[in-house]
């Protein structure tokens, strides 16, 4: 970053300081060193007495700047302070918890900065996490919390164009191919782009194809060449987003209505389950469990493989209950997972 940025990041770290109540009159050195802490921490370039009395002497007389800072010593305190106890160069003056929140959300926008979408705002990205952590001594907050990232997001790249699309009403054409298809076999697609919406880092397309009635669903990384078409098309008005997903879990909305499905969950899952429903339709179901300790639930849902995967996720800890259907589904998921396993021993 050039130094007059640094100088930017520095001018604000200064400002917090002489703006803080619980440690007023900071000296010479104490302004140095919660700038180092908050540029640099613990290792990296270090910062001059004389760099932070340039610092001062810019926010008091440089025109450029503006600030016109009242920044005045106290022989009584031997620390520095603003003459009108309510100025700061930011008109802001958030509170503590109030910049803890915008470090959270700056954390949370840099983890889409190097989606190509977001390429054109990289560096802008990158500033307002520069300035808003700068106020920070000591360690930064990624250093606190981590989000989690998939290895490698494909599809991406389709993103713009299809948000673009979706916005101007414009069908979308595209090679798509999926996971079922044999070999490299593909096949072109026209849609009327509706939604793109992410699960489990990876990112889709809900749209109605060419001549169907219902819409469907369409993963990026299976898509190629994907263009816009000169066809515009009127939206479906009874297409509504949070409808269309609110019995679903996952991706897939399902064709065959929603149905109740029951499950027996043990002792330590349990307690998981509670504390993250694994759909807002979640309900504990009293009935006796099928053994000491377990609990039973219920949740209204469509039938998805997305259900059947979760379900199967956690193994031993879950016993299929209803309706009979799924348990024989699940349970012969289990049969041939387990001779798979047999076979090899």
């Amino acid at each position: 970053m050039p130094a007059n940025k640094y100088a930017l990041l520095r001018y604000r770290i200064i400002d917090r300081c002489l703006t803080n109540r619980m440690r007023p009159y900071p000296s010479k050195e104490d302004l140095r060193r919660t700038c180092e802490e908050g540029l640099y921490g613990s290792e990296g370039d270090r910062i001059s007495i004389s760099t932070l009395e340039k610092d001062l002497w810019a926010m008091r007389n440089e025109n450029e700047l503006g600030y016109n800072a009242p920044i005045v010593y106290n022989a009584e305190h031997r620390g520095y302070h603003y003459d009108d106890p309510d100025y700061s160069i930011s008109g802001l003056n958030l509170q503590e918890q109030d910049l803890q929140a915008l470090r959270f959300a700056t954390l949370t926008l840099l983890q889409f900065r190097d989606m190509p979408v977001f390429q054109q705002y990289q560096s802008a990205i990158g500033r307002i996490f520069d300035r808003v952590h700068a106020t920070a001594p000591g360690e930064r907050l990624d250093q606190h919390v981590q989000f989690e990232q998939a290895p490698q997001t494909l599809g991406t790249e389709h993103i713009a164009l299809l948000m673009s699309g979706i916005g101007e009403r414009q069908v979308v054409r595209f090679q798509y191919h999926k996971f079922s298809a044999k070999g490299k076999e593909e096949r072109e697609r026209c849609i009327e782009p509706y939604l793109l919406k992410e699960y489990r880092n990876r990112w889709y397309l809900i749209g109605k194809p060419e001549g169907a009635s219902d819409v469907k669903t369409f993963a990026l990384d299976r898509m190629k060449d994907v263009v816009l078409d000169d066809a515009r098309f009127t939206r479906d008005p009874s297409f509504n987003a949070d409808r269309y997903f609110r019995d679903a879990l996952g991706i897939t909305a399902g064709s065959e209505g929603v149905q109740e499905f029951h499950w027996a969950a043990a002792p330590l899952l349990s307690h998981y389950l509670d504390s993250q429903p694994i759909h807002g339709s979640q309900r504990p179901l009293d009935i006796e469990p099928p053994s000491p300790g377990w609990k039973c639930y219920a949740i209204q849902v469509h039938p998805t493989y997305e259900l059947n995967q979760r379900i199967l996720g956690f193994g031993a800890d879950i016993i299929p209950l209803a309706p009979e259907n799924w348990v024989a589904e699940i349970a012969r998921t289990h049969q041939e997972a387990l001779s798979r396993l047999s076979s090899k021993s």
